[in-house]
């Protein structure tokens, strides 16, 4: 970003300016899109580098995001991934995201995590604030960081970091999953 992308982004914001005083920015943007032809030297200019930049920075991008996908899947070693599970951690059936009531009795940080998210983000509709909860916790135990733990382990940490993460912005009356479902 450092050695390309600032030197880059300064040479075609110069370009921009330049052909935008000898056309209009919008025919400047047109052409640097390739949606019309050039008519003036520096938009022949800002043409071509569009014609060049455009696919590179996508392709860029992308190549990024592979790449890193494909690093964070290496990084877990053969004999992690492939490890067996003991014969008591296969019977034992799997746990239950947490009932929200239960924290309503618990220990003081369970209790002023209920009273923001419930009372004060979602307005005490406990069947909402138990949908939004099994929700985040659902998409925290997606992530990588929880990949390398058994399903015990990964269940009690997403649900401990949750109720850490979530409890600032219930403090304001906000949800995640209230934001992101607004229509």
């Amino acid at each position: 970003m450092i050695d390309w992308g600032i030197p880059f982004a300064v040479g075609i914001s110069l370009l921009s300016v330049f052909a935008a005083r000898a056309a209009s920015p919008s025919e400047v943007y047109r052409t640097f899109t390739l949606i019309d032809p050039p008519g003036h030297t520096l938009l022949w200019l800002a043409s071509v580098i569009g014609w060049l930049a455009v696919p590179a920075v996508i392709g860029g991008v992308a190549g990024h995001v592979i790449a890193t996908r494909i690093q964070s899947v290496k990084s877990i070693s053969t004999s992690t991934l492939f490890q067996r599970r003991t014969w008591s951690a296969r019977l034992r059936p799997p746990s239950r995201i947490d009932y929200l009531g239960n924290y309503f009795h618990g220990t003081l940080a369970e209790q002023a995590f209920v009273d923001a998210f419930v009372r004060i983000a979602h307005r005490n509709d406990w069947m909402k604030a138990q949908d939004h909860w099994e929700v985040i916790i659902r998409d925290t135990m997606s992530t990588q960081q929880f990949s390398k733990l058994d399903r015990h382990e990964c269940l009690r940490q997403a649900q401990d970091t949750t109720r850490i993460h979530l409890r600032p912005a219930a403090l304001v009356g906000l949800c995640v999953v209230c934001i992101a479902r607004k229509p």
